[in-house]
This record gives C-alpha cells, sequence and structure tokens, in this order.
C-alpha cells in the first residue's frame, strides 16, 4: 500500500461522503507527517451508520471482502493485493465513539479528542492521535514495526508508550 494508493481510496471515500479516520502504521506515518516505512495494508476508522456507503464506494474501486469479522472488523482487497482492514464505530453525542471488541463487555473506546489530522505527501489527512495509537498498540506482544512505530510517537510527541 503506497502513500499514493492511500489518498486515492481517501478520496473515493470523501466522494461517497463518507467520514474515515486513519489508524495503524499509516496513521502514525500521517501524523509524524512522513512515511516511514512499508505497509501491507491501510487501517480506517467509518462511521458504522455509513458502512454501506464506504462498501459500495470502494466495491466500484474494485475491492472485495476477503474476512468478517464484524462487528470488530472486515476486510476488503482489491486484485491488486491492497487491503483495508475496516472498523465500524458507533458515535455519542459529544462526538466520542465505541467498536466492538472480541469481548463484548470491553469495547474499544474512542475519546472524541482523538480524532485529529496529519499529513501524507502534503494533503492533510483524518487520523486518530498518538494517545489513540498507543492506545492500540497495548495488549499483545510487538513485532518489530511496532516497536519501531511507537519509538517514532514517543520522540515526535514526546509521549509514553508500553514498549
Amino acid at each position: 500500500m503506497t502513500a499514493d494508493d492511500v489518498l486515492s481510496i481517501l478520496a473515493v471515500l470523501r466522494n461517497a461522503g463518507a467520514d474515515i479516520w486513519i489508524g495503524g502504521g499509516w496513521g502514525i506515518d500521517a501524523l509524524v507527517g512522513r512515511q516511514t516505512r512499508r505497509h501491507r495494508d491501510l487501517d480506517l476508522m467509518h462511521r458504522k451508520s455509513q458502512e454501506p456507503a464506504v462498501v459500495a464506494a470502494l466495491a466500484d474501486a474494485g475491492f472485495v471482502q476477503t474476512l468478517d469479522w464484524r462487528p470488530v472488523r472486515f476486510v476488503l482487497t482489491d486484485p491488486c493485493g491492497r487491503e483495508i482492514d475496516l472498523h465500524p464505530l458507533t458515535f455519542a453525542a459529544d462526538g466520542s465513539a465505541v467498536q466492538a471488541s472480541p469481548d463484548p463487555e470491553h469495547p474499544f473506546v474512542y475519546p472524541a479528542s482523538c480524532f485529529v489530522t496529519g499529513t501524507i505527501l502534503g494533503s492533510t489527512v483524518p487520523c486518530l492521535s498518538p494517545e489513540q495509537q498507543v492506545y492500540f498498540h497495548q495488549g499483545y506482544e510487538p513485532a518489530d514495526h511496532d516497536r519501531r512505530d511507537m519509538a517514532r510517537l514517543r520522540q515526535a510527541f514526546g509521549i509514553a508508550t508500553h514498549f
């Protein structure tokens, strides 16, 4: 997944009227303002209420569902092998959101303040805050790229991380 791919996918979803936010590795790169590593996929959070529009727009762009772990997440892949990992969010009136988790008693929480912007190739893009990125990088044994991603957040934002 290249930076141009990310911007192209965001344009497709923007044209469909969908609200999305970048998470994962591309979200960290957006926060630091430059691509720091190769990315296998693109993690996107979206309004659950807009999911039909998101899926239809991406289907028109050649993406098909290849994994369904709803309500937690699902994956769409195109013929070139580009993967989009989609995370449905349910928003509250205060701008916060929740995402289902494998443990129904403990959904993933998104405070309203976590929806920020970053840059990819000089373009402003919606993404998750450094604090939210740290929140999602806990509770598992990190891979080398996770360690490097957290080091980038510590360096860029002076934020504490778990590893």
